[in-house]
């Protein structure tokens, strides 16, 4: 309880932690001696109230200061977390990046995107190897200071490249429809108009089969001399056999297989092993059975990887 006197008024207030209560009484004294006793309104005693409180500095609009400045709006969020300075290098331009060390892949993408307007679906981005986008910069250990290596090209660039070789593509190969079958090339004409020889194995056309367990005989090389292949498979080479001598060639060795159905005996083709980087070094082989010229190909390249 607080007293006070004040000109002759004896003021009794109830308090309570700092706030007053509704309603207090005045006990005033009067010039007679007696005591009249004064209950104010509650309107009164909340604005007795808000007096003290503006005397003790305590005001709702303090308060409502003191609780503003501590709260952050978040522009100073970034700030607070460890960044790494980078140096992206892309197409002999050095761009420079800094990042928060825990963004990942994917986020690095987006930035270098925003730095070249390379988007990310068309970047390779490497450090130490392809950086992977699932995982963060601190987990892959990049440095302060690192160079990070990007490869590939804008839309623009690719559109602006592919197209002239596009057409071009399409000019080879309307070309290459205009040659004559190989059949008709003077240089096989010479060994094919000698004839089918008389030793040859029998051709079944429109058949694939296995390659048998015999060598593969009667037929001619380019020279025009007899010619046998024989798969020799656990030693994984291809022999080239002649009358003079055998030339064992390892079949990885073997560039590419080129067929075609002899004209007028589509169920023998002309096949070419290439032993080296040219076609130059093509080792042509005639009169081959129709039924054995897949098998032939998926033994000496692996199947699926000729056309």
């Amino acid at each position: 309880m607080l007293f006070r006197r004040d000109k002759g008024f004896l003021v009794f207030i109830p308090y309570q932690h700092g706030i007053f209560s509704r309603l207090y009484t005045i006990i005033m004294a009067t010039q007679d001696g007696s005591e009249e006793v004064i209950m104010e309104t509650e309107a009164q005693a909340k604005e007795a109230e808000e007096q003290a409180g503006i005397a003790d500095g305590h005001t709702d609009e303090g308060n409502a200061t003191t609780q503003d400045s501590s709260i952050s709006n978040g522009d100073d969020a970034d700030d607070e977390q460890e960044m790494v300075d980078l140096k992206i290098i892309w197409n002999k331009i050095k761009y420079d990046l800094k990042i928060p060390v825990d963004s990942s892949g994917a986020t690095l993408k987006e930035r270098i995107h925003s730095l070249t307007g390379l988007p990310p679906a068309m970047q390779k981005v490497m450090y130490k190897g392809l950086l992977p986008e699932d995982k963060t910069l601190r987990e892959i250990k990049v440095t302060n200071g690192a160079k990070i290596m990007v490869v590939g090209s804008t839309i623009n660039d690719v559109l602006a490249v592919n197209t002239p070789k596009e057409v071009i593509q399409q000019e080879v190969k309307a070309e290459e429809n205009k040659k004559e079958p190989l059949c008709r090339q003077k240089q096989h004409r010479k060994v094919l108009d000698k004839g089918k020889p008389e030793d040859i194995m029998a051709s079944v056309k429109g058949v694939k089969e296995r390659l048998p367990t015999v060598p593969l005989s009667g037929m001619f090389n380019k020279s025009g001399g007899k010619v046998r292949l024989t798969f020799k498979l656990e030693q994984d080479q291809l022999w080239l056999g002649t009358k003079e001598r055998t030339e064992k060639v390892p079949m990885g060795s073997i560039k590419n297989v080129v067929s075609e159905p002899i004209e007028g005996h589509e169920d023998y083709y002309m096949v070419a092993f290439q032993l080296g980087p040219t076609e130059a070094s093509q080792y042509w082989v005639y009169w081959v059975p129709a039924q054995f010229v897949d098998a032939i190909k998926d033994t000496v390249l692996g199947k699926w990887q000729y056309f």
